[in-house]
């Protein structure tokens, strides 16, 4: 098996470790004695909804809400599709529907939340005085602008009348648990899907300067609105369990290379920063590994998790795990015996239809036979092409989970 092989075993790895099937066994809270109402959303909503079904031993009912094309077939939990990243209005009906059922529990009703990465876009429900399209708006320029997710998740709470909390505010006095997939850094529940039944006290100014940071222009109404949007009631937290994190990813990731005799080295689950700088700290490293066997022996894969930002400034199509490896790419081209994966565990890498690509010690002189300039690509924003165009794409389609960017870079 050649290393481009063992790279796409080893991302395969990680998502066999970021599934919900068979994870709720030993989690699942007593039976009501009313009605189990199951509400969530995510990338991975429609096989956490699936995965529920199949070990929950009485009826239940509900509403998810997942990205298009990320659906699949449930008995009795209802699945409907919305738009991702930028909202769209059937994300914001689901979300409205979701707020009623939560509403509509009582003392002796049990109330499942099931979280995944992309519930943020997904459950959109504007808080009043803010229209749709000044989410839109607002989102799309978050989006362009390079702010970190947790920057994002906390605009995206005070402009909502469903996250920060505020669902399982509604949820009172049904009991409440909440499962989770974690897209984050650090596994925090508050910034999965922006914590829709996670309390927390509303921080308006925090969100305004956040925006101001990144010369984001919001109207008047929509300042007003936000400093309006508060929890006054902060509920009690409800039990919340964890079914998949980005670490234990990297660990099956990590398990799975062994078994091909090389060295697994998980740099963190964590890293954050634009998608080209990164790279240039993982090339960086890299190089250490192939000169003098620090901070791994070779053979040996570097494993990490994370999420990169792009700040957009050309005009071609990327998605920040092709953009990563197009600038690791150049930025190791000396560093002999070294290939990398970088995938995001969607499926999706921004918005195309890839996950990711994969390169390695070919790559430059397959560019260069080609008439293709690998660094225009790059300054362009335009990874995508650049990749498609050399065969190094990894398309799965849509997984049904989301543990966020997986990048595995081999070095012999």
């Amino acid at each position: 098996m050649d290393d481009k092989a063992i790279l796409r075993v080893l991302f395969d790895a990680a998502l066999a470790a970021a599934y919900p099937d068979g994870q709720f066994a030993g989690r699942l809270p007593e039976p009501p004695k009313g009605r189990t109402i199951v509400i969530g959303a995510g990338k991975g909503a429609a096989r956490m909804a699936a995965a529920f079904e199949a070990e929950w031993p009485g009826p239940c009912e509900g509403l998810v809400v997942t990205r298009y094309g990320h659906g699949m077939a449930t008995r009795s939990i209802e699945v409907v599709e919305a738009a991702h990243p930028v909202p769209d209005a059937a994300g914001m009906a689901a979300a409205a529907r979701i707020l009623a059922l939560a509403q509509s529990a009582g003392p002796d009703d049990l109330v499942v939340c099931l979280m995944s990465g992309g519930a943020s876009a997904l459950l959109t429900l504007p808080a009043e005085g803010i229209t749709l399209a000044d989410k839109q708006a607002i989102n799309k320029a978050l989006l362009k602008s390079g702010a970190p997710i947790g920057a994002m998740n906390q605009v995206r709470k005070a402009l909502s009348a469903i996250k920060g909390g505020r669902l399982a505010a509604a949820a009172a006095p049904a009991r409440l648990v909440t499962y989770l997939i974690s897209d984050v850094p650090g596994d925090e529940p508050r910034s999965i899907g922006s914590g829709p039944t996670v309390p927390e006290a509303s921080d308006a100014e925090a969100a305004l300067a956040i925006l101001k940071r990144y010369a984001i222009a919001v109207p008047a109404a929509v300042e007003a609105a936000i400093r309006a949007n508060v929890i006054k009631d902060v509920p009690t937290p409800a039990p919340m369990h964890m079914l998949a994190t980005p670490y234990r990813a990297l660990e099956a990731a990590a398990a799975k290379a062994r078994e091909f005799g090389l060295t697994p080295l998980i740099l963190g689950d964590a890293l954050e920063g634009e998608a080209r700088e990164v790279a240039m700290v993982l090339a960086g490293i890299a190089r250490s590994v192939a000169e003098h066997d620090e901070p791994a022996k070779r053979p040996c894969v570097l494993l990490s998790g994370g999420e990169t930002t792009v700040t957009v400034r050309g005009k071609g199509r990327g998605g920040r795990n092709a953009e990563f490896l197009l600038a690791f790419a150049l930025a190791s081209q000396a560093v002999p015996g070294v290939s990398a994966i970088a995938c995001d565990t969607d499926g999706i890498d921004g918005s195309e239809d890839n996950a990711g690509a994969i390169v390695d010690a070919d790559l430059i002189a397959e560019a260069e036979a080609q008439g293709i300039d690998l660094a225009a690509h790059l300054a362009n924003n335009d990874a995508y092409s650049a990749f498609a165009a050399l065969d190094r794409l990894v398309v799965t389609g849509p997984t049904l989970t989301n543990v966020n960017d997986f990048r595995a870079i081999l070095v012999r």
